[in-house]
């Protein structure tokens, strides 16, 4: 019977500690409000927004050229991370019979990204050692 009392009470006290541990990280999780998903769909703007949200336009290559090799690849994976937020939202909205709105974002993004490339191979081209350009060449293959 003691035993039987001592496992009961070890047991319950566990499952307890789970079950804090669970709604402690359910109330951190709830008062954050971060969800890593969220970031593959674009924020629902209120009903209340008569006017027409109008986007930017694709990256100049001549632009492009200004920028140093660090700010391409973080602004590739920023478009990346743009185009998969909006093919997600897409497809979403595809799956629910719904209109995509402003589907000419999509085009522009994918511009962006073949511009960059363009850019990085020029310099890669243009690079005096051999080693080094087949290096950037394959960093930019690799993209």
């Amino acid at each position: 019977m003691f035993i039987s009392r001592y496992f009961g009470r070890t047991f319950l006290a566990a499952a307890k500690s789970e079950t804090s541990a669970a709604a402690a990280a359910a109330t951190s999780t709830a008062r954050t409000g971060y969800n890593p998903l969220e970031e593959f769909f674009e924020v629902d703007r209120s009903a209340e927004d008569d006017k027409p949200v109008v986007y930017g336009r694709s990256w100049k290559a001549s632009e492009l050229r200004l920028k140093s090799w660090d700010d391409l690849n973080k602004l590739w994976y920023v478009l990346l991370k743009e185009k998969n937020m909006l093919m997600s939202q897409r497809q979403m909205l595809n799956a629910q019979n719904l209109r995509f709105p402003n589907p000419e974002r999509i085009p522009k993004v994918r511009k962006s990204m073949c511009r960059i490339k363009h850019v990085l191979t020029e310099r890669a081209i243009e690079e005096a050692d051999p080693r080094r350009s087949a290096e950037m060449k394959r960093m930019v293959n690799a993209l």
